[in-house]
């Protein structure tokens, strides 16, 4: 590989790719320098005048992957190095970064981990032809033909590709097809996360970089939405520098390719993996040295902006109405005549999928509550309470029974508007709703786990305790309903503003640009540093179609089948002890209300430890990975054809016990006679070692049933609107807002333009002292020699893969590390 790369990649063509990243770095940091200055002052004003939207009723909770593991399994990897295929033991962390072990032994034993790598911008395939189709077409020159044979060939029918634009790829394989359902669900879950990696609650940096990204990309014509845009800043810039440099080096490079097809693609891999390196770490040090720069001059910048915050009002205000003046009547033609009919569609093709997806979300939130009330009351009551609770508080967190509502946005299509409006693809709103979705799930489940928990402090008995889930769980999903309604709606306004804005923008350009500089004189010279003339202009843009967007959704809250609410419905908080409840320590279900037999303390923790520390286990253990897959790796490693697929050993079945869920139901049918119809749902198709084992969930009518009996149990006392919730349609979240006693809100307008920001528009293993722990910050990759794996440097800083910094569910982005070469392996840590 290194000759290769030394052939190909010479001192002169390592300098022109250092120039090239230094003039794109170059007149990005000066967009992001004036970015910098309007995003703090509109932080100020924002934390000034303050204009919060509805108040959730929900809780949010802030560590909820704290000390937890999401998978810890085996996994066939191709190592390049050698062309062989090797079993690695693989583990998902808290903060999504894929590290792979030698093995399992290496795992406990605390050994440098082979890899660790950060799957931001990666795609996650399941077919060789897949994979081939986007090699082909990013490969120099004519693409090869459809009959050659492939970059490489895998030892079983069932593999797993993280492919990406230009850092190297990664080959995995599994036995089953079981598995590999499990382990994409996994690798999706890590690639959406790490996409979302810019943290929102960053209130300056994070709008001051994607705003520059986004000024960047328009001035060199590039308008619309960008797939890229995904990782952490280091990441996003290294994607921008290899989108302008890719093409020159397939101009150069490509004539001088020689060999097959194959060959030619894994040269063309290595070449553009070892440019997106060097771009890497050239970025790194002068993005670090700006953000310092930045960070020194914001004392003396805020002082100035609260100091002088109603003069900067008062001049903005100014140029905003001469700009208004200006450009309205230019964009108001054209939001009437390009934008405004195509609204509606838009809106219903964001709608549908998005509001199937929360739905979803709702009814697996119902049935793994009433499926844990059911198993609970079946088998020991309180001794099993806490054991289910610690596996339902990580339900948000399990890729697999979340991939149904995940799948939900699969069915998202802008095909029809893509042209017209410039978006590359549907994915980063598909990827944005299933965070959101994400969130609302795991805000439920928490808010559930805090009002049980205050519940039994009365100490229930089997059938009080019963009643109490049921009734605490009617009240949540009212909660949900409500939440969900709003975050939906608030998605689908950015949404549509990520695809009308730079489409209006694009169109106005050609008569408005040209023109704006005259406008600079109009800001004083002591404000020019927080007010800039193209962010006003594009606000001016955003006004003349906001009101058209806000129409448009608060016509689809009035249509009951995508179950919103309607703006003039407010639910007021009626829990308002609730949210200073919610701040209290976190809930050690486990600990407090799990079976305490007689051992040793430690020894007991320990064991717990180990026991909860996953989020999904690798429920196929007795699949043959070790003796016997190193024999068929070595056999597929020599391309021996005919190699047989390896068979897992069934699954076990989950217990159930019938009878007694039947006599739950009949206690409930002799108590309460009112039913109320809820389609029955399907039931789940895994069944997981680490999840709830679960009884089967009665007929609607039965359902229909508890629900009676909770809204009896809880009196006039329930929420605002439950008498409508079973009024709607059956089985979905809708509010009935028809029938709900509500105050109406007197719309208030904002205090200040929404800012146009790309951010805002859009384990098994126990936990042992001594284990190397991977670092929140690493993001790239660790790629080291088997050498180098034996032996933990000294001076090596303890991070951690089952404690330590962790992070929120709206996910965050892990600061990048520096680069280290030796004469054992390169390691690099993005």
């Amino acid at each position: 590989m290194g000759d290769v790369i030394s052939t190909h990649l010479d001192e002169s063509r390592r300098h022109y790719i250092s120039e090239k990243t230094g003039k794109v770095l170059g007149e990005f940091c000066q967009f992001y320098e004036e970015q910098y200055g309007v995003a703090l002052f509109n932080s100020v004003r924002y934390e000034i005048e303050g204009n919060g939207g509805p108040q959730s009723q929900l809780l949010h909770r802030k560590v909820p992957l704290e000390d937890r593991v999401i998978i810890s399994g085996n996994l066939f990897q191709y190592v390049e190095e050698n062309k062989k295929w090797r079993n690695r033991f693989s583990v998902v962390p808290h903060n999504y970064g894929l590290v792979l072990y030698e093995n399992k032994l290496a795992y406990d034993r605390g050994i440098q981990p082979r890899i660790v790598l950060n799957s931001a911008g990666y795609k996650i395939l399941t077919s060789l032809d897949q994979y081939l189709e986007l090699v082909n077409s990013s490969l120099p020159g004519t693409a090869p033909k459809s009959g050659n044979a492939p970059i490489l060939k895998c030892p079983t029918q069932f593999p797993l590709i993280l492919w990406h634009p230009y850092s190297r790829h990664y080959y995995f394989c599994v036995m089953t097809g079981k598995e590999q359902d499990k382990w994409r669900a996994v690798f999706q879950d890590c690639v959406r996360h790490c996409n979302n990696g810019i943290p929102e609650d960053s209130k300056v940096e994070a709008p001051a970089f994607t705003d520059a990204v986004r000024m960047y990309r328009q001035s060199k014509e590039q308008y619309g939405t960008w797939d890229m845009l995904c990782g952490n800043e280091v990441q996003v810039l290294s994607n921008l520098v290899m989108e302008e440099l890719v093409p020159e080096l397939k101009t150069m490079i490509g004539p001088k390719l020689k060999g097959k097809a194959q060959e030619r693609q894994r040269v063309w891999i290595q070449i553009s993996d070892a440019v997106y390196r060097l771009a890497y770490d050239q970025i790194k040090a002068h993005y670090d040295a700006v953000v310092t720069k930045c960070e020194l001059e914001r004392p003396r910048m805020e002082s100035t902006i609260r100091t002088d915050m109603d003069q900067i009002i008062t001049s903005k205000e100014h140029l905003a109405s001469k700009i208004r003046a200006f450009v309205l009547p230019k964009a108001e033609i054209c939001v009437r005549n390009h934008v405004q009919p195509y609204i509606p569609s838009i809106l219903e093709a964001l709608m549908i999928p998005t509001s199937q997806g929360f739905a979803e979300v709702r009814e697996v939130f119902f049935k793994e509550v009433t499926d844990m009330n059911m198993n609970v009351i079946n088998e020991s009551g309180m001794e099993k309470l806490g054991e289910y609770m610690e596996k339902l508080s990580q339900l948000a967190f399990h890729p697999v029974k979340m991939q149904s509502c995940y799948e939900k946005m699969d069915q998202l299509k802008l095909e029809g508007l893509q042209q017209r409006f410039d978006v590359s693809s549907a994915s980063v709103f598909k990827q944005r709703a299933q965070i959101l979705m994400r969130q609302q799930m795991d805000d439920a489940v928490h808010t559930f786990g805090t009002l049980l928990h205050q519940e039994l402090a009365k100490m229930l008995g089997k059938e009080e305790l019963c009643k109490s889930i049921q009734r605490i769980l009617e009240r949540v999903l009212k909660k949900y309903d409500y939440d969900s309604s709003t975050v939906r709606k608030k998605f689908f306004r950015e949404a549509l503003l990520q695809i009308t804005i730079p489409f209006l923008l694009k169109k106005l350009a050609p008569t408005c640009k040209a023109e704006l500089p005259k406008f600079q004189e109009l800001i004083f010279e002591d404000f020019d540093s927080f007010i800039l003339v193209e962010n006003t202009y594009e606000e001016v843009v955003l006004q003349s179609v906001m009101k058209d967007i806000m129409q448009a959704v608060k016509e689809a809250a009035v249509q009951r089948k995508h179950n919103l609410y309607r703006d003039s419905m407010v639910m007021h908080n009626s829990d308002p002890n609730l949210h200073l409840l919610g701040e209290g320590l976190p809930i050690d279900w486990g600990e407090e209300f799990g079976s305490q037999p007689d051992s040793d303390p430690s020894a007991e923790k320990h064991r717990r430890a180990r026991q909860v520390v996953s989020v999904l286990h690798d429920d196929e253990g007795a699949l043959p990975y070790e003796a016997g897959a190193e024999v068929l790796m070595h056999q597929v490693s020599q391309e021996e054809p005919g190699s047989e697929e390896l068979e897992a050993c069934p699954a076990l079945a989950s217990p159930g016990s019938p009878d007694s869920v039947q006599g739950i139901r009949g206690m409930l049918v002799k108590e309460f006679s009112v039913e109320t119809p809820v389609p029955a749902r399907e039931e789940a198709k895994e069944s997981l070692t680490n999840g709830t084992i679960v009884q089967q969930s009665g007929s609607s009518e039965e359902r229909g049933v508890e629900r009676a009996a909770q809204k009896a149990e809880e009196g006039p006392g329930s929420l605002e609107h439950s008498a409508q919730h079973d009024a709607g349609s059956p089985g979905l979240a809708n509010p009935g807002v028809e029938e709900q006693e509500a105050k109406p809100a007197v719309p208030t307008a904002p205090a200040q333009p929404p800012a146009l920001t790309t951010a805002s528009l859009l384990a098994e293993g126990g936990a042992e002292v001594n284990r190397h722990k991977p670092n929140d910050k690493e993001t790239g990759e660790e790629v080291s020699t088997q050498a180098h794996a034996e032996k933990v440097e000294p001076g090596q800083p303890a991070t951690g893969t089952s404690a330590g910094t962790t992070e929120n569910s709206a996910g965050t982005t892990e600061n990048s590390a520096g680069t280290t070469e030796n004469s054992e392996g390169v390691q690099t840590q993005f």
